[in-house]
């Protein structure tokens, strides 16, 4: 019987082969962006998964009043060994870190890495898998490290480098040999050593932590930002720990810290998707959504030529029944044919996933296993998909026309389920363009925010701007004078104009955060504000305007560490609105002894992403605080076109060499920088502009067979009308007037839905471009051209036949 239906499915499909290979592809492209987005989906979802007992381990969140005062993945760094030491019973045990990059040497090969300094738990509480080493013993040890295969290839060229010894730069102890104690298997991404999103490599002993920080200042409770996890006991929940941390911040928190800090716990397995406001959640859903409502489309195109070609069935479906044929087999035949077109369309989705599979895993930025990798689960639910797929796609033939009386289908004639099959085909049309509509038009107001992104002025220079992040670190103060005769040394390099040292760039991160408030006024009602530890060039190197004073020993005069520089949002926050009435005021910091003179106010401008607004700032000198990460070099004008940016490059890198022979030269630029501060905006923008393209293929390939399905059903129509004087503008406007009520309908659907979405998602952004009428008018002008031409050029045609020829067609 099987092999009967498969028989009998094959010659339809044949048949009206034209049909099929509409709905062939629809199905096939819809197919193919569901898997793409399934298996980036499958490897979101898998992040945190293999950590040992991650059931029980959490992050431990911040929640700040004034949002400013630190971050909420980081905490008060001594909190975790707090609670384990008084509530034993409750928490098994902790992990903390401190961040930091250094320069790591092995004989000529020096690279930079990013470090985690920790507690010696890490390897026992989440149990990376290690390819050498013992992980119980391997971070007790001081100057011992532990490294990754990958890290462990790049330096020695082998993984077996147990007790080798690798050289690290550290700022605050000088080059430090370290001896190699694991070797841990590459490890998959996860929330530990991808927290901030740089992959970390390379782990520290925590008692090693003061060749790159002050000891005392790292484990004090005045500290904000350090990353504690927890892991709790068997049986314990996350609510048991609300009242203990709740006794362990009133008794230890500093004031300041006590009125304006909230602490939870976040559990570690959903942290990469919930953490920074859910934007990994948000984006899997999205993209979730998406793919489901482009594959519904596919079938959408399926049931409407179903509904179509159903009259050219109907004595087929009476004469088999007259002959003895059963209503189960005619679901039977019906639902094979289905089947056999979703088997084709998968097995095409299938080869098309693993041609488009780099391609779409560079536009995510993720990477895309391929087919071979699955797992039986997956392709059992794949089996499932397919069947899913075909039940939706012959579901109406199969039950509905198979339910036509006998005689009625012999006669040709359409029951009342079939006429009302005629409006489910045009509410299903409708269904099609109102997603259309909605993925374009969202396509196109994400792309105009990021456009916005990077055509805002920020209020600083950000073209032929230079950022080197290697700089070899001594944090002491001969270190920093060391820096500024080396920076002027750059400065004389033809092609560059201006450099500057710092510990940071507009990147987003700043020196940290603390409290200022005016000489002689309530420490308490403090404004907080993020600390920038710059020299005196910051300013000039990035175009910052200064609205009165001058920025530190710019203009001239001598270094002064008790002066500072605001921006303007400081100067308001502490009550002057009159920038000039700051000049020479006092401030001091809250918890410090230091009296500081406001020297400068520089304007306000954008040193994070415009998700956030504006925050005060103020600058400290670096040799007030002798901490610096960056070399940030401005190219003079002429310097960074096509012909001279290679030589000026060039230059820099030779003298670099020249200067810091044992450090790599890692360079950026500033515009680039920017690109990953909104790297989730532009993988939904890449993303969104790839179902828009893929959700027109699918809806003007509909558009095709549904007209062309009318065409052959209304030939005879058109020759008559032709005989009779029609005009060929009169037939094309015959077959147009269906989808012009159509397209009204599903605009007036998409434009209010798609406008509420789109302004709801635009709230995330503080500096955000207008959501105007204008891409929802351009879509609908596009999709009308569009749609007009596909049925144009079939009508067209059909109008141009030979009348005599149309009059003699069945």
């Amino acid at each position: 019987m099987l092999q009967n239906y498969l028989k009998i499915a094959i010659r339809n499909l044949l048949r009206r082969r034209f049909y099929a290979l509409v709905t062939l592809l629809g199905l096939t492209v819809g197919m193919t962006f569901l898997l793409l987005i399934s298996n980036y989906i499958q490897g979101e979802l898998a992040v945190n998964k293999t950590i040992r007992n991650a059931d029980q381990q959490y992050l431990v969140h911040s929640h700040w009043k004034e949002a400013t005062m630190g971050m909420d993945i980081t905490t008060l760094a001594p909190l975790g060994p707090t609670l384990k030491q008084l509530y034993p019973n409750l928490v098994a045990n902790y992990y903390r870190f401190y961040g930091v990059t250094a320069i790591i040497s092995k004989d000529q090969k020096h690279f930079r890495q990013s470090i985690e300094v920790g507690d010696s738990t890490l390897l026992p509480m989440f149990g990376f898998a290690m390819a050498y080493g013992d992980p119980k013993t391997a971070l007790r040890e001081p100057n011992s490290i532990v490294i990754t295969e990958g890290v462990a290839q790049k330096f020695f060229g082998k993984t077996d480098v147990l007790r080798q010894q690798l050289a690290v730069q550290t700022p605050a102890g000088g080059k430090q040999l370290f001896t190699v104690t694991g070797v841990l298997q590459d490890l998959a991404k996860n929330s530990v050593t991808d927290l901030v999103g740089v992959k970390d490599e390379v782990f520290i002993p925590m008692r090693n932590v003061s060749y790159f920080a002050p000891e005392a200042g790292i484990n004090s409770w005045q500290n904000q930002y350090i990353p504690n996890f927890l892991e709790l006991q068997p049986g314990v929940t996350a609510d048991q720990l609300t009242q203990p941390i709740a006794k362990v911040l009133a008794t230890y928190a500093p004031p300041g810290f006590k009125e304006n800090l909230d602490v939870s716990l976040s559990p570690l397995k959903t942290q990469y998707l919930k953490g920074n406001n859910g934007l990994v959640e948000k984006m899997v859903l999205t993209l979730t959504i998406i793919a489901v409502f482009i594959l519904l489309m596919a079938v959408v195109n399926f049931v409407n030529i179903t509904i179509g070609i159903s009259a050219t069935r109907l004595r087929e479906i009476g004469v088999r029944k007259a002959l003895g044929g059963l209503k189960r087999q005619l679901i039977g035949q019906f639902l094979a044919e289905a089947l056999l077109l979703t088997i084709g369309a998968t097995l095409l989705a299938l080869g098309f996933h693993e041609i488009f599979r780099s391609m779409f895993a560079d536009l995510l930025e993720r990477p895309i296993p391929s087919l071979i990798t699955w797992s039986p689960v997956a392709f059992a639910g794949l089996v499932g998909g397919v069947l899913l797929v075909a039940l939706l796609a012959g579901g109406y033939p199969a039950f509905v026309l198979s339910s036509m009386p006998s005689i009625e289908s012999l006669k040709g004639r359409f029951g009342a389920s079939v006429q009302k099959g005629i409006g489910l085909r045009r509410a299903l049309i409708v269904f099609q363009f109102t997603v259309a509509i909605l993925v374009f038009v969202g396509a196109m107001v994400i792309s105009r925010q990021v456009a916005y992104f990077f055509s805002k002025d920020l209020g600083y220079q950000k073209d032929q701007i230079m950022t080197v992040a290697s700089v070899p670190r001594d944090w002491s103060k001969d270190g920093v004078q060391r820096m500024e005769g080396i920076r002027n040394q750059l400065a004389r390099i033809p092609g560059v104009s201006d450099v500057s040292l710092s510990f940071v760039v507009p990147d987003g991160r700043s020196s940290g955060s603390s409290r200022l408030f005016r000489q002689g006024r309530d420490s308490t009602a403090a404004t907080t504000v993020d600390v920038l530890i710059t020299d005196e060039h910051f300013a000039q190197t990035y175009g910052l305007h200064l609205q009165e004073g001058q920025f530190f020993h710019a203009n001239g005069g001598g270094y002064d560490s008790t002066r500072v520089v605001l921006n303007e949002s400081a100067a308001k926050a502490l009550g002057w609105r009159d920038p000039a009435k700051a000049m020479g005021q006092l401030v001091r910091l809250q918890g410090g002894s230091v009296t500081y003179r406001v020297d400068g106010i520089v304007n306000d401008f954008h040193f994070g992403p415009l998700h956030q607004p504006i925050n005060p700032l103020i600058f400290f000198h670096v040799r007030a605080n002798p901490i610096y990460r960056y070399f940030t070099l401005k190219l003079a004008p002429g310097s960074s076109s096509a012909g001279h940016l290679p030589e000026t490059v060039e230059a820099i890198r030779r003298e670099w060499a020249r200067l810091f022979p044992d450090a790599p030269f890692e360079y950026s630029f500033i515009n680039d920088t920017l690109q990953k501060l909104y790297k989730t905006e532009k993988q939904l923008q890449k993303a969104s502009r790839l179902a828009t393209t893929l959700a027109l293929i699918i809806v003007l390939l509909g558009v095709l067979g549904l007209v062309s399905l009318n065409v052959t059903r209304r030939t005879k129509e058109i020759g008559i009308r032709k005989v009779l004087g029609s005009s060929t503008i009169s037939i094309v406007n015959l077959f147009m007037k269906e989808f012009v009520l159509i397209l009204l309908i599903a605009n007036a659907i998409a434009w209010p839905l798609a406008y509420y979405l789109l302004s709801d998602w635009l709230t995330h952004f503080a500096y955000r471009t207008d959501l105007s009428w204008s891409p929802f008018v351009l879509v609908a002008f596009i999709l009308a051209l569009l749609t007009g031409l596909v049925v144009s050029t079939q009508a067209i045609r059909a109008a141009l036949v030979n009348p005599v020829k149309s009059l003699r067609s069945e």
